[in-house]
């Protein structure tokens, strides 16, 4: 399973620690650390909601008083690049990263500790050491020239923003060491709950297995620079089941390839009877990694992440999803099937106004999975249509999925949303289709609610008035940007600010609910952008090594023809959805495929307006494929979400199966848009 975990009670445990024995000053630090990277991330999380009023003031004053500040642009993407590289150090010290957990977490907490030390000490100490280093030479030189905007109207002092770099580098520094003092403390100590689970040789074996296979697979290639490619990969998938952060696995990777590659440039690995390279890659030229690393947090598209993010938590808390649950069931009361067909349309309309889909999944099992076994409705039903509804968000905008992949492929991210809208739809129509035609085929599955009294008017009053707020919301969200008033970051904010007055009327928001979104919101941006960090890394790498080209040979040579290599790619997708989840294939995967896609000549009609609707209409079949990511085994993020609220009597086989029929419908809805790709690039004509 990969999952996002924070935990503050080793940090507890060693707070008692050191109160009863004050003489132990090395742990001391490590508490001082924690705490102090802990209060740097409390103050500079709050800068989500200075962004937040940033963006609504600039559309506000565009429109209201036809007034324009190119300086609150540049603001907005400063306090980007300040909350996200400031984040990732405080991701670190509460263990908030996306990990491949299969093996780590039956392994015991002893071998997790040696697992993070070594992977701190080779992984990521290493790609520390060259973001401080050289981004002290990339701030220090800003600074000797007194860099400032490329705009005449922008904020000055662009060697300021610069300086984030080095600094937030040197303060994911001290988080690891934080976090290597308490292992290494912990390892000395030894304490036998400790030593509770498999050894550390269940890891090993696993990654020994893995780099038996990439020796294996090196006799398919021909050069070293291709076997180099391969052994990258490889080594990556080895590291990944370790359980060490995605993140910091991808980026240590990144350096380890980077180092062989530059000895092999200089002869030094003769002995391993390999050619030697030209990929030119040394210390100053991994420094170019800074420079991408900059242009990632000052990336204007991405500030739309931490917004949408903030936007979904925000409404989540508003209450609008309890409204429409009770408001709904008593709706489709005495309908068979009721209770599902519910879950399901609240999973559209959060899906079309949060895009969170761990945030959804449990509302949905919260509000629903408890009334739904009352009812002696199917486990496997109820469980699947919870875990596939809370999906949807992934897919129908906004989707913080859909912004990274618009980012990643250089193209629309108003495109993308309208290109998503169509298959979203449709995907969500056949949710409702089956679920009706099971009701009707195993009445026992979905029966009707017991004391169920048949809707009147004043039940259909009841849920207008409970669906027309989120519905104001996505309308004001995606209206405004397939309307061209706002760009989709202004929407985000614009959205953000509406979640915000959802709280406010339906006397939801407090400060307590208020700082908690913006806690959740900062680390779920942070280790969003954890991986970002780790991926420039690596891609920098693989594309030196002529990773591209070995890709797009390797995909080319299957001789399948353009529709059978675009099958070919989404199998591929499909198969890693099983072990990896979407953040990794999107930043990894996707743009390797990219170029191959667009040099296949595909036909898609894009109707004399769109300029790349092959693009476009693959990134979105891609997009349904990662569905399929959240609710398959072993890695299923939403089957480990919805397991987390279940009642005891619900068992994880159960969710399994019952995501099942969903995956099929999935995969249906799939080979539709592959069939029929004007309904992905259809929307998008029609809106320019």
């Amino acid at each position: 399973m990969t999952q996002q975990t924070e935990y503050d009670g080793d940090l507890a445990a060693t707070y008692e620690e050191i109160t009863e024995h004050p003489d132990r000053d090395t742990q001391a630090i490590a508490v001082g650390l924690d705490k102090m990277i802990k209060a740097i991330g409390h103050v500079v999380m709050l800068a989500n909601l200075v962004l937040i009023v940033a963006i609504v003031s600039q559309v506000a004053m565009r429109y209201a008083l036809n007034w324009n500040f190119p300086k609150l642009d540049e603001m907005q993407w400063h306090l980007y690049g300040l909350v996200t590289m400031f984040g990732v150090s405080y991701a670190l010290v509460t263990d908030s990263h996306v990990r491949v957990d299969l093996l780590h977490m039956q392994v015991s907490r002893r071998a997790q500790r040696i697992i993070e030390v070594f992977g701190i000490l080779f992984l990521l100490a290493p790609f520390i050491y060259l973001m401080i280093d050289q981004g002290y030479d990339y701030f220090y030189e800003s600074y000797r020239v007194n860099e400032g905007s490329s705009s005449a109207t922008g904020l000055p002092w662009l060697w300021a923003f610069k300086a984030i770099i080095p600094l937030s580098f040197v303060l994911l520094a001290l988080a690891a060491l934080s976090r290597l003092i308490h292992d290494v403390h912990a390892l000395v100590q030894n304490r036998p709950e400790e030593r509770e689970g498999r050894s550390i040789l269940l890891v090993a074996g696993v990654f020994a297995a893995t780099m038996a296979v990439a020796w294996v697979l090196k006799f398919t290639v021909e050069t070293t620079e291709e076997m180099m490619v391969m052994g990258m990969f490889m080594t990556f998938i080895g590291l990944l089941f370790t359980g060490f952060p995605v993140a910091w696995t991808l980026a240590g990777t990144g350096m380890i390839f980077g180092f062989a590659a530059w000895a092999f440039d200089n002869d030094l690995m003769l002995w391993t009877g390999l050619e030697s390279t030209f990929t030119g890659l040394d210390y100053l030229t991994m420094g170019a990694v800074v420079n991408r690393v900059y242009a990632t947090m000052s990336n204007a598209v991405l500030v739309a992440l931490p917004m949408f993010i903030f936007m979904g938590l925000m409404l989540d808390e508003s209450g609008v999803a309890e409204r429409l649950m009770t408001a709904m069931t008593r709706l489709f009361g005495t309908v068979r099937g009721g209770l599902a067909i519910t879950v399901t349309l609240i999973g559209i309309v959060l899906a079309a106004s949060t895009g969170i889909v761990g945030a959804s999944v449990v509302l949905l099992g919260v509000l629903s999975l408890p009334t739904m076994m009352q009812n002696k409705y199917s486990k496997t039903l109820a469980t699947g249509t919870i875990a596939a509804s809370g999906t949807l968000g992934i897919l129908i905008p906004p989707s913080i999925m859909l912004v990274i992949m618009a980012d990643q492929m250089a193209l629309s991210v108003g495109d993308l949303f309208m290109a998503a809208m169509l298959p979203g739809v449709l995907l969500g129509s056949l949710y409702l289709g089956y679920i009706f035609l099971i009701a009707m085929i195993n009445r026992e599955a979905a029966p009707v609610p017991e004391g169920a009294t048949r809707p009147d008017w004043a039940a259909v009053k009841e849920v207008m008035l409970a669906v027309l707020p989120p519905l104001g919301l996505i309308l004001a969200v995606l209206g405004s940007i397939f309307m061209g008033i706002t760009t989709p970051t202004e929407a985000s904010g614009v959205g953000a600010i509406g979640a915000t007055l959802l709280a406010v009327m339906y006397r939801k928001l407090t400060l307590q609910k208020l700082w908690n979104v913006c806690k959740a919101t900062f680390n779920s941006t942070a280790y969003i952008f954890a991986i970002f960090l780790g991926a420039t890394v690596f891609s920098f790498v693989l594309r030196e090594l002529g990773g591209d080209e070995f890709i797009e040979h390797l995909i080319g040579s299957t001789g399948l023809g353009a529709t059978g290599t675009i099958i070919f790619i989404l199998f591929i997708c499909f198969l890693l959805g099983f072990f990896l989840d979407w953040i990794e294939i999107t930043l990894i995967v996707l743009p390797l495929m990219g170029p191959v896609v667009s040099g296949l000549g595909l036909d898609i009609p894009g109707f004399g307006v769109l300029d790349d609707p092959a693009l476009i209409w693959f990134v979105i079949l891609v997009a349904v494929t990662l569905q399929t990511s959240f609710l398959t085994p072993p890695v299923g993020f939403s089957l480990f979400y919805l397991k987390g609220v279940c009642p005891p009597e619900v068992k994880l086989t159960d969710i399994y199966k019952g995501v099942v029929p969903f995956v099929l419908l999935q995969l249906l809805c799939l080979a539709m848009i592959f069939i029929w790709p004007a309904l992905t690039t259809w929307l998008p004509s029609v809106a320019y």
